[in-house]
């Protein structure tokens, strides 16, 4: 066996698989643009972007990996006519049953690192200059080990509430009260490699801050 002690992540898939490809992990509060900056990368630069919120979502639909485990633990009745879930259903199910929620945990999680490797191959396969994992819970859900950079998306307090109110329709108490629930600023800047800004109106500033960076740690 090879020795990987000190190897980025990018040079073990490469000795493990024959591929190298970079691999970027995003995260942030809610409300911080991490969206925006996802499609920039994926327009500007042909960046493979993994949202492992939809990788969860498509692992859930009839005939999918996590599809018969969740109703052998939830029951037909969070499926819907049609055969999908009702997500409505299955949220209260697990705010108020945290045996639930960890049991969904143990059926979801795993299914989504899975599909998210293979997705990091495929996109290697492809040559894609580099490859984008975002998820909100990064950190928390051990995605760091298969980065080899986190990068924070970092806005203002007012302006994330300014664009939750405006694109979700969400009322300033319930903007607060989501932000109380994630990890603080102080978390994610100590956590991750680069802090990008989006906190200007005007996204062309993000987008020359991230630009400079990208090029500057070897992305492009």
């Amino acid at each position: 066996m090879r020795d990987t002690a000190g190897m980025k992540p990018s040079d073990e898939r490469k000795q493990h698989t024959g591929h190298a490809i970079r691999v970027l992990g995003l995260t942030g509060g809610v409300g911080s643009g991490k969206s925006t900056i996802l499609n920039h990368m994926r327009i500007k630069f042909g960046a493979a972007i993994i949202v492992c919120d939809d990788v969860a979502r498509q692992l859930q639909q009839p005939g999918r990996a996590c599809y018969e485990p969740m109703i052998e633990l939830l029951g037909r009745g969070v499926v819907r006519e049609d055969g999908t879930f009702d997500r409505q259903k299955i949220a209260h199910m697990v705010f108020v049953d945290e045996q639930m929620r960890l049991g969904l945990n143990a059926i979801v999680h795993p299914a989504v690192k899975t599909e998210v490797m293979d997705q990091i191959e495929a996109a290697a396969c492809a040559q894609a200059p580099f490859a984008v994992i975002e998820a909100a819970l990064l950190l928390d859900d051990g995605y760091d080990q298969i980065c080899d950079e986190v990068w924070y998306v970092y806005a203002d307090r007012e302006v994330r509430i300014r664009r939750l109110m405006s694109s979700r329709g969400y009322s300033r108490e319930k903007c607060l009260a989501i932000m109380a629930s994630q990890k603080s600023e102080e978390f994610f800047r100590s956590h991750c490699a680069v802090t990008i800004d989006n906190s200007a109106d005007d996204v062309n500033n993000t987008f020359d801050i991230l630009d400079r960076q990208l090029a500057a740690r070897g992305y492009i």
